[in-house]
């Protein structure tokens, strides 16, 4: 079966077409800002190189990450799933991490801290592949405190390891698509829905506030 995955929750932008867990074609790019523009071109560019024109399923990462990231991700997983008229799954960003970590060689405990600006990391630890709890966004420090003994992947993790020297920072910083193929089924089975850990930045004036609620 082959399945088209979709990450656009960070500043990575990465599209993977995988079949039997085996990577076809991928493509993968730290672009910060410009998912919308470059994404399409890029699931294109991998459609070709695999030699097809349609997957079997579509799997997209729905967070955490940016509200925009995510958007755009889950909207073009949807918009091909309705085209193609096949199942379209969800998975974790920090999973992803974490099965990217474990694919360069890591197979201890490990923490996942993704930077959230604002002077929080989105945080999850991991046993192998295993979640070990929810998904939160915390504080560097908050996040050094329970990474303790662990090894910390993720853009977030110099955050980490300024807080505790102790702890160690290995690859990757960011999610990539072509390692959800390591994913556990039900990892990469979670409904194609944002997973918004915190509130947006972005507030509505003060009257439009007032008469939504």
């Amino acid at each position: 079966m082959t399945l088209l995955v979709i990450e656009t929750a960070t500043s990575a932008c990465s599209v993977a077409l995988l079949d039997g867990g085996h990577c076809r074609a991928a493509r993968h790019e730290i672009i910060d800002r410009g998912h919308a523009e470059r994404l399409v071109p890029m699931i294109a560019e991998v459609m070709r190189e695999a030699g097809v024109d349609r997957a079997d399923a579509v799997a997209v990462d729905v967070g955490p990450g940016s509200f925009t990231g995510l958007r755009v991700g889950i909207a073009a997983a949807r918009a091909l799933g309705l085209a193609w008229d096949v199942p379209v799954t969800g998975f974790h960003s920090t999973a992803l991490v974490a099965a990217g970590a474990r694919a360069a060689g890591h197979h201890g405990p490990l923490a996942v801290a993704i930077d959230a600006l604002r002077g929080e990391v989105y945080f999850e630890m991991f046993d192998g592949l295993a979640s070990r709890g929810a998904v939160e966004a915390v504080a560097p420090a908050e996040a050094a405190r329970r990474a303790a003994g662990m090894s910390v992947a993720g853009s977030g993790a110099e955050l980490l390891c300024a807080a505790d020297s102790r702890l160690t920072g290995i690859d990757p910083l960011w999610p990539c698509a072509a390692d959800a193929g390591s994913l556990p089924h039900d990892a990469r089975a979670l409904q194609p829905r944002p997973l918004y850990v915190r509130a947006p930045d972005a507030k509505l004036p003060g009257g439009l506030a007032a008469s939504a609620a």
